[in-house]
Parts: C-alpha cells; structure tokens; sequence
C-alpha cells in the first residue's frame, strides 16, 4: 500500500472519531412527547445588558419576561427550566450545561435589543448560524456575546478557534429546521403587537452552541427605544409579550408531537 492510501485511511479513521465524539444526542423516539422547556433570562448579575433611556437594563426586563413565560407554560402541564431565576451572572457554558442536563425539547433565550440610533425599535428572532445573516444580526451577535467575553467566559474562548465553532455547528445541524421552524412562530405571534416585527434572522450566538435541541434567541424589542421599553415594562405591553411567546411554544410543541404521530396531550388537572 502506498504513503498515500495509508495517508488516507489515517484521515478516514481520524474524521469517523471526530464524528463519533461530536455525535449529537439521539432523536428523541415517536414515544417522546414535547414536555420540557428551557428558558433562558438573557444576562444578570454584573451584567446588566443594555440599559433603556428610562433607566431599564435588560437584565431586569429578560428576567421577568422569563418569569411570567416559565409560570404559563407550567400551567400547560410543560417542565420548565431555567438558567437563571434570580438576578445572577450565569456562564455561557453553565448555561449550556443546564439545558443539557434538562434533555429539553425547545430553548429559548430571551433579550431586549439596543442601538445607538434611537429611533429604531421591533423585535426579531435568531437561530444558529456560523455566518449571519446580514450586517445588522451580526452586530446584535457581536453585542450579546461580548458581554461573556468581557468577563472571560472558557466558552467564548472555545469558540474563537473556527475548527472548534464548526463543530459545535456540527452539533447543532440536526436541529436548525426545527429552530428555524420555531424562531418563525415566535415572529409570527410577535407580529401581532404594536411593536414592530423586523423578522427572522441568523447569527453565531455563542449561548445557542452546543445546545443540543431547538433553540431561538428573542430580542423583545429594542429597550433603547422609548416607546419599545414602554411595553416591556408596562402591564399590558409585557402581558401581550408573554402571550405570544406562550402561543409560538404551545403551536410548536403540539407541531413537535404531531410529527412523531402523537395526539394532543391531556391538560393538567386542576388545583
């Protein structure tokens, strides 16, 4: 055999083990049904995120958006985890570890826009891609995920090697149609509000790699903008946000189960 073709069955062998160590974690089985939910309260503790001309953070806003979401969805029979349910800073590799662990069927991290222009406001959702999907997604990419860098997160540091960020793309692959299917939902229902929608985008957001199911990222509105920061904090701005975060999981999860051939699960008894 020549140096070349040993050369070649090196590389074969060595790309089969890389392939067995990122393997994904197996579909979930026709008996599987949608029941677990991650929510993820962008930023907290020393990170505060953006901060409103009212003096809102995003922190703040994410949290108890997160909160009321979690509390709805329990009431739909679903388990919910949370990666943070206090006002802490919650590492991005922690924070992956969490939904992991939770084997959740859907993760959905939740936070509050901002530009230096003030006048633009609207919500958008994001999935995973190495590449985003126009200037404006990676800036809000750049944003969110300097704020771990700041501060040393093993997992940013990870991901600034392109080999180890095509893996975790790799990782993720099985579940993009999904988390695209997901993120479209969300915007739809986002739609239906006074705040504008400025639609589905793609970017890399370091706390959606390595999760290991459907994953969206939401940005509410822009809380840089004064009437977009309004509705966050006012009763029925964040009540209309909660509402339609609860409809784009609940059409999600009954689209989840449908597609493995299961009905419509019971509702949960009352107290």
């Amino acid at each position: 055999m020549t140096a070349v073709a040993h050369a070649g069955k090196r590389l074969a062998a060595f790309g089969l083990a890389v392939c067995a160590a990122i393997a994904p974690a197996p579909i979930a089985s026709a008996a599987e049904r949608f029941d677990t939910v991650v929510i993820d309260a962008g930023h907290g503790g020393s990170d505060v995120g953006a901060k409103g001309p009212a003096g809102s953070f995003e922190k703040d806003v994410a949290l108890a958006v997160a909160r009321n979401l979690a509390a709805r969805l329990r009431a739909h029979g679903l388990t919910v985890v949370m990666t943070r349910d206090a006002d802490v800073r919650v590492p991005l590799e922690q924070r992956t570890a969490i939904a992991n662990d939770a084997h959740g069927d859907l993760f959905v991290s939740i936070h509050a826009n901002a530009s230096t222009d003030a006048e633009i406001h609207g919500s958008e959702t994001y999935f995973l891609a190495l590449e985003a999907s126009d200037s404006g997604a990676a800036g809000v990419a750049q944003r969110e995920n300097s704020a771990f860098a700041a501060e040393g997160d093993a997992k940013i540091s990870a991901l600034s090697d392109p080999f180890i960020a095509l893996l975790g793309d790799m990782i993720s692959t099985e579940h993009l149609d999904e988390s695209s299917a997901f993120a479209q939902r969300v915007q739809h229902e986002l739609g239906r509000m006074p705040v504008k929608s400025r639609g589905v985008k793609q970017a890399m957001f370091v706390v959606l790699s390595g999760v290991q199911m459907p994953a969206a990222l939401v940005e509410i509105g822009f809380v840089t903008h004064r009437g977009d920061e309004s509705v966050m904090n006012g009763t029925d701005g964040r009540k209309a946000i909660v509402d339609a975060l609860e409809k784009a999981v609940i059409a999600f999860g009954e689209r989840y189960d449908a597609r493995r051939g299961l009905g419509k699960a019971a509702a949960p008894a009352a107290p």
